[in-house]
């Protein structure tokens, strides 16, 4: 199952629009500490997100207890950054691979980068752009991530296949 990692995020309206991409994906969403926003079931109930139930949320202190908790992470993980010397279209996702992305304002930490320099991976922009927002990133890499490990467990066609004149 892919794995969505937000380190640090500030804004909930990415958080959720996020949270919506692994609900209808089937990818569990790691947050790391520490959040900008509240996620108590009765924050997620007054801002309606009702495909909440529908996603595997886990919670960490920070980079360092995710990686106590879940070591398996460092084994097939990729980090998104604007800094990154290559593109996404090199990496060679699985169905099982951690996607990490940093805090809107600031990115993922450098020490975190320089750990994982030859996993760090950017999408192509114009010169000038400073870089997309954080939700369309996630969705990106996130189908991207699937469509090589052949969209596991998603439905391929939706109800007009079955409509034929």
């Amino acid at each position: 199952m892919l794995n969505i990692v937000l380190v640090e995020p500030e804004i909930p309206q990415n958080c959720g629009n996020i949270a919506r991409t692994c609900a209808a994906t089937g990818s569990r969403l790691h947050l790391v500490r520490p959040l900008g926003f509240d996620i108590s079931d009765r924050a997620v109930k007054r801002a309606g997100l009702d495909y909440w139930h529908l996603v595997e949320v886990f919670d960490y202190g920070d980079l360092e207890d995710l990686f106590r908790r879940r070591p398996e992470a460092a084994e097939d993980l990729w980090l998104a950054t604007t800094k990154a010397p290559r593109s996404y279209d090199e990496a060679r996702f699985t169905a099982d691979s951690w996607l990490f992305f940093g805090k809107e304002t600031a990115g993922l930490p450098q020490a975190f980068r320089e750990r994982f320099r030859d996993r760090c991976i950017r999408l192509p922009m114009v010169d000038g752009a400073r870089s997309l927002n954080l939700s369309n990133s996630a969705a990106i890499l996130t189908y991207e991530a699937l469509r090589q490990a052949g969209f596991p467990g998603l439905a391929g066609t939706g109800e007009m296949a079955a409509e034929r004149p």
